[in-house]
């Protein structure tokens, strides 16, 4: 009886750390397999203060606290191309991406109803640059006018082509 409860409880041990062992794998080949976004750039429209405080970020502008939503209305993974030029202040650079089909209508949607209100644009950890609203953005293009280093225009090379060139591998 007893070599049948030791046998059991063995087996039982066994089983348990075989689980253990094919979990840790899966979600290390889950993980693998995403594709590793080195340039994370993104635009945020302004909200209210009065919002869920987990759903949004604070941020002085010209003197004044914003608030901005955490859920960015165009992100890295909407953009299809991008050029940077040299920014007037001459100490840093902007861009022009060119975005996806749906990130297109979508920005022309949140921008239609959003007048008036900033769009700031959160890129590589830190707010760069930001714009008041004043018509709908159809056009499918949007632009940081300033705050993007050279190292950070040589990471967007690595991520995205230039407008007008062939999709990246």
């Amino acid at each position: 009886m007893r070599a049948r409860v030791w046998f059991y409880a063995e087996m039982k041990f066994r089983t348990r750390s075989l689980l253990a062992v094919i979990i840790l794998l899966l979600t290390s080949f889950a993980l693998a397999g995403g594709k590793k976004e080195v340039a994370q750039v993104s635009f945020h429209v302004e909200t209210e203060g009065t919002d869920n405080p987990k759903m949004i970020f604070p941020h002085e502008m010209f003197g004044k606290q914003r608030f901005f939503r955490r859920l960015p209305e165009v992100s890295s993974r909407d953009f299809i191309a991008y050029s940077p030029f040299p920014s007037e202040d001459q100490a840093s650079y902007g861009a022009i991406f060119q975005l996806k089909d749906n990130a297109r209508r979508r920005l022309a949607a949140v921008t239609a109803i959003s007048i008036g209100r900033w769009l700031v644009c959160h890129a590589f950890g830190r707010v760069i640059d930001g714009v008041v609203i004043d018509e709908a953005v159809d056009d499918g293009m949007i632009v940081v006018w300033r705050g993007l280093s050279l190292t950070e225009v040589q990471e967007l090379d690595k991520e995205l082509p230039r407008i007008g060139e062939k999709k990246k591998k």
